[in-house]
């Protein structure tokens, strides 16, 4: 009776401990789940309703003719998203052009606004004097608004009387510069005064990260006689990488959604060559009132920007693998 005993007993606690007699954690109990759903439940209310709800009814209408100056929205299915795809139709030419001027500023715009931060982020990582007070100025401009920033700059870029000609004239440069009004120009304007207003959340993004690399890796590299170049590519970077993954997804994203700069500055001149994604769209849902070829529009742009964010991670996982 005895043995019949132990031998019953013995797989009971096999399974509550496990044959190396570990103990399995221990699942969260209703109260506690509760109690989490509950702290979760101002932000889920908001997301679903400023979020999702706005999304599904944004794809809602781009399957309708919708004009909102008309009680009737007819039903056409996928003919707004085909129309974009069809050469020749209506909304295909303007919006493939302005999706081409968003890709030019995406393109041009990415590279300092990853580059200049890293470079300045690294410079006050290294505890300078005065560092403190620059890391402020560097990322002062990013506080102001956009309305500010357009106003501001387009008076300073005006072509005619503005700040930068004026200057470069006493400098003996008589020529004015089209900075507004012609391209290349234009689009040294935008990215220049994009570059110079957002520079410095991306700057204090990476200081952060810098922050957090172990400091006795750099020790370890100055022993094997690394230089500061050397330290940089095999220390600094890869110690980067999730915050670099971070910081250059969000800029594209910030980046192919542009639409305030060019509209203060350039309202799209000259013709169209600078008029981005967000301003064709805007304009045609909310000027031309067509809603439903505005919102297939976005999210074409949407699918567009979710795939390079896809590859854009893919990459940097691998890069991170390696």
């Amino acid at each position: 009776m005895a043995d019949t005993t132990v031998a019953r007993s013995a797989p009971r606690s096999t399974r509550s401990g496990g044959p190396s007699g570990r103990t399995r954690p221990r699942r969260p109990s209703g109260r506690r789940t509760l109690t989490a759903y509950l702290f979760l439940a101002p932000f889920l209310i908001l997301f679903l309703v400023f979020v999702v709800a706005p999304a599904i009814w944004g794809i809602w209408i781009s399957l309708h003719s919708w004009n909102p100056l008309l009680p009737i929205h007819p039903f056409i299915g996928l003919s707004n998203y085909i129309n974009l795809f069809t050469p020749g139709s209506l909304t295909s030419g303007d919006f493939w052009l302005s999706m081409g001027a968003t890709a030019i500023f995406t393109v041009f715009s990415v590279p300092f606004l990853v580059a200049i931060p890293l470079l300045v982020a690294v410079l006050l990582n290294q505890r300078l004097r005065g560092g403190t007070v620059f890391r402020a100025i560097f990322f002062a401009p990013y506080v102001l608004g956009v309305a500010v920033i357009g106003v501001v700059w387009r008076y300073l870029l005006d072509p005619q009387n503005g700040v930068i000609n004026n200057l470069l004239d006493g400098l003996g440069i008589t020529q004015n510069f089209p900075w507004t009004v012609d391209v290349p120009w234009a689009w040294i304007s935008l990215v220049g005064v994009t570059v110079w207003w957002i520079s410095g959340f991306n700057m204090v993004s990476l200081l952060a990260g810098l922050k957090g690399i172990n400091a006795e890796l750099y020790e370890a590299a100055g022993i094997d006689g690394a230089g500061a170049i050397r330290k940089f590519w095999s220390v600094t970077l890869p110690g980067l990488r999730p915050v670099m993954a971070f910081v250059t997804t969000t800029t594209i994203l910030s980046s192919a959604n542009m639409f305030g700069q060019s509209y203060l500055l350039t309202k799209g001149a000259p013709g169209h060559a600078t008029r981005t994604a967000i301003m064709y769209i805007a304009d045609e849902g909310l000027s031309q009132n067509q809603m439903g070829a505005a919102s297939a529009m976005s999210y074409v742009l949407f699918a567009v920007l979710a795939i390079i964010s896809i590859i854009n991670f893919r990459l940097q996982s691998r890069t991170s693998g390696d």
